[in-house]
């Protein structure tokens, strides 16, 4: 049994760091720029304005 409340904890800790991946923060300064966070290098018709705070490269159009 305690073993269901640890990997019950280990999961929501997962999906939390999941959420966070998903929904960037809106103040980042990539968004103030009106850019994206890509994942590599940024594709056309983007081009690469910076980094954003995960790694990934910021984008915009």
């Amino acid at each position: 049994m305690r073993i269901l409340h640890v990997l019950l904890v280990v999961l929501f800790l997962m999906l939390q760091g999941a959420a966070a991946q998903l929904f960037p923060r809106q103040n980042s300064p990539c968004m103030m720029q009106n850019g994206l966070c890509f994942p590599g290098i940024c594709r056309y018709p983007y081009y690469w304005i910076g980094r954003c705070s995960n790694g990934y490269s910021c984008c915009t159009r």
